[in-house]
C-alpha cells in the first residue's frame, strides 16, 4: 500500500512524498483453522518474505498510463487520496507510484525513527519501494520525488540548483516530522543527503551514500550526457521497447541488464505519440551541471553523524575513491555489493538490504 503526502519545497515548489508499506495480512478465520476464537498466536512472517521484491521497486509491470510505478506483484488497495504534510486528505485521483493512495494523516501513523529516501537524477520515489517496505516494519520511511522528477512539480522557471534540492529535503524532514532522521541517497540524491547533513546536523542522525562520487566529473562528462539524451529513440512505441533499449541497445550498456530496462520503464508515461520520460531532459541537464564541475570533499568532511558509503562493484564509484570518502568522513563506514552496477538497490535488493541493515540497526535502534 502507498500513501502520498504533499510537501512545499523551496520557492513554493510542490513535492510529492510517498510512504510504502506491505498491505496488512488477512486475519485468520477461527472457524476454518479450528483454533479457539481467543488467544490466536501471532506469527511473524519470515524475513525472506518481507520486502525482498524483484529489485524493480513498484515498477513498470503494466503498460498503462497509471501503471508506471504499478509494478508486478504489488498488492492493490483502494482509494486515491492525497494529503498534505499537515495530514489533510485531499481525495484526488492522482497517479501514484503504485496506482493507489490512502488518505490517513501522519497523526494516524505511530511514531517511529524516521528515514528519508532520495533518488538519483532521473529517478523517482517508487524506485525505493522495495527498500521502503522492509524499512516500514520498524521505521517511518518516506521517499521523496525531488523537484523535476516523478509527480513533483516541474516548473520551467524553478531553480534546479544544489541549494534548491538541499532546501527541498530540509523542508521534507521538517514538514513530515521525520527529524532527526537517517538520509538514504542514491547518486545525486546521496549528494543532496550529505550536503544537508553538513548544513543541518540537527536534522540528520545517520547517512547512507549509495554510488555517488565526491570528485568533480568535469565538462566532458556533461557533454556525454547531452549526447546520450539526444540518442534516445523517444518516443518509445511500448514499454517493452523502453526496457529493450535501456536494458540492451543503449550504447552505454556493456552487457544486457534487465533491471536497468525496468528502472527506466518506471520513469516513462504514455503521451499522445508514445512513451516519454516523466521528466524534462533539459531540466535534468540543468540539475546536473550545478554539481559535475565541482568536487564535494569539503562538505563530506563536515558530516558528523555516522555515515555508510555503499558501492556496487560494477558501479560508477570506484573502490579507491569510496574508501577515501570513508576516510574523509569523521564517522565513516564502507560496504560493497557484488554483482551490482550503479543501480545498487535496484540490481540486488536483497544484497543491498544485507549491506545497509546492520548500519541502520546501529543508528536507529542502538
Amino acid at each position: 500500500m502507498v500513501r502520498r503526502i504533499d510537501v512545499t519545497g523551496a520557492g513554493g515548489v510542490r513535492l510529492a512524498a510517498w510512504e510504502f508499506a506491505d498491505p496488512p495480512k488477512p486475519k485468520a478465520d477461527p472457524s476454518r483453522t479450528g483454533l479457539p476464537r481467543t488467544g490466536l498466536p501471532r506469527i511473524a512472517p519470515p524475513r525472506s518474505e518481507i520486502g525482498s521484491g524483484s529489485g524493480t521497486g513498484s515498477g513498470a509491470g503494466t503498460e498503462t498510463a497509471a501503471g508506471v510505478g504499478a509494478g508486478t506483484g504489488n498488492a492493490v488497495g483502494i482509494g486515491a487520496g492525497t494529503e498534505t504534510a499537515a495530514g489533510t486528505a485531499a481525495g484526488t485521483a492522482a497517479e501514484t507510484p503504485a496506482g493507489i493512495g490512502i488518505g490517513a494523516g501522519p497523526e494516524d501513523v505511530p511514531r517511529a525513527p524516521g528515514v528519508l529516501l532520495l533518488h538519483g537524477l532521473m529517478g523517482r520515489a517508487s524506485h525505493w519501494a522495495s527498500t521502503a517496505r522492509w524499512l516500514s516494519e520498524r521505521h517511518r520511511a518516506v521517499a521523496l520525488d525531488q523537484r523535476g522528477h516523478g509527480q513533483s512539480d516541474k516548473p520551467p522557471e524553478a531553480a534546479y540548483t544544489r541549494e534548491a534540492y538541499v532546501e527541498d529535503a530540509e523542508a521534507a524532514l521538517e514538514q513530515l516530522g521525520l527529524a532527526p532522521a537517517v538520509l538514504i541517497g542514491h547518486a545525486m540524491g546521496a549528494l543532496t543527503a550529505w550536503q544537508l547533513a553538513a548544513k543541518r546536523p540537527d536534522l540528520v542522525c545517520g547517512l547512507i551514500i549509495c554510488d555517488m562520487r565526491a570528485s568533480a566529473l568535469g565538462a566532458a562528462s556533461q557533454r556525454e550526457w547531452e549526447d546520450w539524451f539526444k540518442a534516445w529513440p523517444a518516443p518509445f512505441a511500448t514499454l517493452a521497447d523502453v526496457r529493450k533499449w535501456f536494458g540492451e541497445d543503449d550504447p552505454w550498456v556493456e552487457r544486457p541488464n534487465p533491471s536497468r530496462g525496468e528502472f527506466y520503464a518506471e520513469v516513462m508515461h504514455e503521451s499522445g505519440d508514445g512513451w516519454r520520460p516523466v521528466f524534462e531532459p533539459a531540466q535534468m541537464l540543468k540539475s546536473r551541471q550545478t554539481w559535475v564541475y565541482d568536487a564535494h570533499w569539503e562538505e563530506l568532511a563536515q558530516v558528523r553523524c555516522p555515515a555508510l558509503v555503499v558501492r556496487g562493484l560494477d558501479g560508477e564509484l570506484g573502490r579507491a575513491e569510496s574508501q577515501e570518502m570513508v576516510r574523509v568522513l569523521p564517522n565513516g563506514q564502507y560496504a560493497e555489493v557484488a554483482d551490482a552496477g550503479h543501480l545498487v538497490h535496484y540490481d540486488q535488493p536483497d544484497a543491498w538490504r544485507g549491506a545497509i541493515e546492520p548500519f541502520l540497526d546501529g543508528v536507529l535502534t542502538g
